[in-house]
């Protein structure tokens, strides 16, 4: 069973992020706070879950929270400021548009950047240990995967629909054939080094 949050008598709120292997498409971050009574025994790791078990648990997550909020940071911000970044800027926007102030934030993964002097504290695989992070993987997930599905409809030779923009052998082979568009991150090594795109 996950923990509800680092410290019980801080208001405190859970980050994660989503997409940052992917060569297509924004980072998308998220921030939760859960209130103290939170608890549901499905609720872990967004990579751990089915699609279908993220989509039921998204509408609870969101309902049951104290505040929640969710940011994409688009690929030409990823292309100037670099993935990492990217991805810590998308948990700063999350952060500042939650509702509620926290005084505490808990990071999944190991790299993070001051948020106006909050205390906060890095957690590697924090997604699988405490119930705001998890809350805010799922959220970061389902949120940038539909946002995946509609550049989908523009572009539907590259199935972002179902690799979500991922490196996968099917999209690399979409690019080698038609090329990037503009929702692919320029910064990223789209194909590999034998084969050259010209953009």
């Amino acid at each position: 069973m996950l923990k509800l949050k680092i410290h019980t008598q801080l208001l405190e709120c859970g980050t994660d992020e989503a997409g940052r292997g992917c060569l297509a498409g924004p980072v998308t971050a998220a921030a939760v706070i859960l209130p103290d009574d939170f608890a549901h025994p499905d609720l872990t790791d967004s990579k751990q879950l089915s699609e279908k078990k993220r989509e039921e648990l998204r509408p609870i997550i969101e309902e049951q929270a104290l505040a929640f909020a969710v940011s994409h940071v688009m690929m030409e911000e990823i292309d100037q400021v670099n993935i990492l970044n990217a991805s810590i800027l998308a948990m700063h926007r999350s952060i500042e548009k939650l509702q509620l102030a926290p005084q505490f934030i808990a990071i999944d993964g190991n790299r993070f950047k001051p948020f106006h002097k909050i205390p906060y504290e890095c957690v590697v695989k924090g997604d699988s240990k405490y119930l705001h992070i998890a809350a805010a993987s799922i959220l970061a997930k389902t949120y940038r995967d539909e946002y995946l599905a509609q550049l989908h409809e523009e572009f539907p030779v590259y199935n972002w629909k179902k690799n979500k923009g991922y490196p996968t052998a099917e999209h690399r082979e979409a690019i080698k054939k038609y090329g990037p568009t503009p929702y692919h991150r320029r910064s990223f090594r789209l194909l590999p080094e034998q084969l050259r795109l010209n953009f």
